[in-house]
This record gives C-alpha cells, structure tokens and sequence, in this order.
C-alpha cells in the first residue's frame, strides 16, 4: 500500500464517501425538456431535496435553464428556497396541515387544494389573493377532487376574495407506460373537467397534468405547464420511455475510496452470516459506505457491481451500515485511497441508477432519494466545485 496516497477531493477531515452532482447536466436536461414541450413551460420538482441531489441548487441551476417555475411536496421544503433567496413561483403538490398554512400564506407559495376544508383553512391563516391550483383525481386516487366536484370547488374558490384560482391540475398513474390506455382516459376525463370549467364561466388559470413521464410520451398532456422531476436529473421515469431519455445526462455521481485491501484465500467467506464464499484466491478491498448511506443491503444478493479504476467489480457479502466489500481480482493493483465509483462513470464504463434499479426491483427515483444525508454532496457547475453541502 502506497503512504504517500494523495486524496484528491475530499476537503480534510472528510469522509472518504461523497457524492458529485452535476449542476451543467440539470441545466442540459431542463433546456432538453424545454425544447421538447414547447410551448408548454417547464416547472422543476425539487421535493425531496431535489430527489436527493441538494434542492437549492438543483432549483438555482434549473431556473438559469429556463424553468418557470418549482414544485414541492411540504410548505417546509418551499421555505428553504425562499431562505435561500429563491423568489421564483413555488407550487405545494398537496394539501397541508392547518396549522402550516399560515407559513404558506407568509411565504407566497402557490398551495394545492381539492376540498373546502383547505379552502377554509386557507381563509383562517390570513390568506390575501393567495394563489390556488385546484387538484383533480382523474383515476390515480391518490389526492385531488373527484371530477363531479371540480366546478363547485371552483365557484366557491372565486366567491372568496382571500383566494385566487392560479390553476387547474391532475396527475398520471402510468404515463411511462405508453402504450396503456389509462393515461387517454385520464385525458378525457380532465378534458370534461375543463369544458364545464369553461362552460361555467371560469377561467383555470394555468393547465397541467404531465409529470417526466407525461411530457416526453403524451404530447396531448403537456398543456400549459408540465412538472417535470427525475428526468431533469437525467434519470429515466420508467422503462417505457427509456428511449425517449437519451439526450438526458445524469446528474448524481456516487463516488467513495478504498479504506483497506486484504487477500482472501480460496474458500473463505465474508460479512454478515457469511453468505459468500471465495472460489479462488483474491484481492478484496473494504469501501467505506453502507446502507446507512442509501447503498442497499441486498444489492450483494443481485450482484451489484462498482468500478474501481474503470473496471467492474463484483460486491461481495452483505453490505454492511458503513462499509461494504468488492473483489477486486487475484494480483489486482488496487491500494488504499483508490477511487471506487458506485454510480457515475469512469472511464467508459457507467452504472446508473436505473441499474441498481432494475437489479433491485425498484425505480430509479427511489435510488437517487435513497443516498442519505450524511453522504456529502459536492456540486459543480462549469468546472466550480462548490463542497460546502
């Protein structure tokens, strides 16, 4: 092992196990999308701290690229934006509790609604000409009106002088899924919403149904706006639309250092319950990241890889809180300080998180939002680091 081993990255004092989010590949993806929606305007979802990858700055960068707005899930995610200096139209994808309506009011976001409970609470926290998106459940029955109430919330929404209805909006259940004809279904059914809106006499304000999913594959769902989450950090919504992904650039790369190399003789076995056993002779080396840090503990079982110097390397044993272990082949010139990357690219070769994904049985999203907060992240944008985070 080398003693002279230069850390590179990693400011002093800081663990060998960050992340790099790339800020210019937010801004490349929120321009794609733009280009693709037009006329519709694009309105970023920042929710979930950015879906892992830092709120403030995702939303910084995806301004700069034209979006015309954000999207978020709590009234105390838009507050960190506007304590950030972030005065851009801030859409609460929900209905919140009462007593977080004042901060809403206060902080100017743009609130969900979908009952007269919220349109009342609203009216209580002090709202004046408060900006509403009426929510309607056109078949996700998850959150939103039922279509038969959607004119009457809307009346009563313009008979209150404290409210202003902003807009009118659904969301799709299976728009990465192409070919399934829910999504048209679902279509229709806002379309009626919006001729008895309009029958009624009553302007929506700004339209929207399409998430990442709706706006690359249903032109018919872009509408005025669409919110677009994962695809503006590169990562695809769904195998269905994965062909429609190939100008996006991921964002988040998940990058760690060899903390110790040992050999480890032909049937040896390793970690946990000692669920592996070595067939050959081989090099494993330890890397100091875990399930405590969003690395799943079965991805051994379905045989994660990392790539150490641009080469792939299987893990080996059950990932353990903090650390986990890769073979990294008999006579493998691999030393401590080494970089090993878990997500990103080295070299030519790449793992995405679709590929964790698809190994684990999940979505790329719950990848990415899953690296945890005590994982740094350090964000550069035309070649400034910024690892403050």
């Amino acid at each position: 092992m080398r003693p002279d081993i230069a850390v590179t990255w990693s400011p002093a004092g800081e663990r060998w196990a960050w992340a790099e989010v790339d800020l210019d590949a937010v801004v490349h993806n929120v321009a794609v999308l733009r280009a693709a929606v037009s006329p519709a305007a694009v309105w970023a979802v920042v929710k979930a701290d950015g879906y892992g990858h830092g709120a403030v700055e995702v939303a910084r960068a995806a301004l700069d690229a034209g979006a015309g707005g954000l999207c978020v899930a709590l009234v105390q995610e838009a507050a960190r934006l506007r304590a950030a200096g972030i005065d851009a139209p801030i859409l609460v994808l929900s209905e919140q509790p009462p007593d977080q309506l004042a901060d809403a009011v206060r902080l100017g976001v743009v609130s969900t609604v979908c009952s007269t409970a919220q349109l009342d609470a609203l009216e209580a926290a002090g709202a004046a000409t408060h900006r509403v998106h009426l929510k309607v459940d056109t078949g996700m029955h998850r959150v939103g009106c039922p279509p038969e109430q959607a004119v009457a919330l809307a009346q009563s929404i313009e008979r209150r002088p404290a409210l202003v209805l902003d807009g009118v909006f659904t969301h799709l259940a299976v728009a990465d899924e192409p070919a399934d004809p829910f999504t048209a279904r679902q279509l229709a059914r806002f379309d009626t919403v919006l001729s008895e809106l309009a029958a009624a006499g009553i302007d929506p304000g700004r339209r929207h149904a399409a998430n990442s999913a709706g706006a690359l594959a249903h032109p018919r769902a872009r509408l005025d706006l669409v919110r677009v989450g994962i695809a503006a950090y590169g990562v695809e919504p769904g195998r269905g639309v994965e062909h429609l992904c190939r100008e996006l650039r991921p964002a988040m790369s998940l990058r760690a250092r060899v903390s110790h190399v040992k050999p480890v003789a032909a049937g040896e076995r390793i970690s946990y319950g000692l669920r592996h056993a070595f067939a050959h002779d081989t090099v494993v080396a330890t890397v100091p990241i875990g399930y405590a840090d969003g690395v799943p503990r079965r991805l051994f079982e379905t045989h994660g890889e990392v790539l150490v110097g641009s080469r792939r390397c299987p893990i080996v044993g059950v990932v353990t809180m903090d650390q986990l272990m890769v073979d990294v082949g008999h006579g493998a010139d691999v030393r401590v300080g080494d970089r090993v990357t878990l997500l990103g690219a080295d070299g030519d070769e790449r793992i995405r998180p679709e590929d964790w994904a698809e190994r684990l049985g999940t979505i790329g999203y719950e990848v990415v939002c899953g690296i945890s907060a005590r994982v740094a992240r350090h964000h550069s944008r035309r070649g400034v680091v910024d690892s403050r985070s």
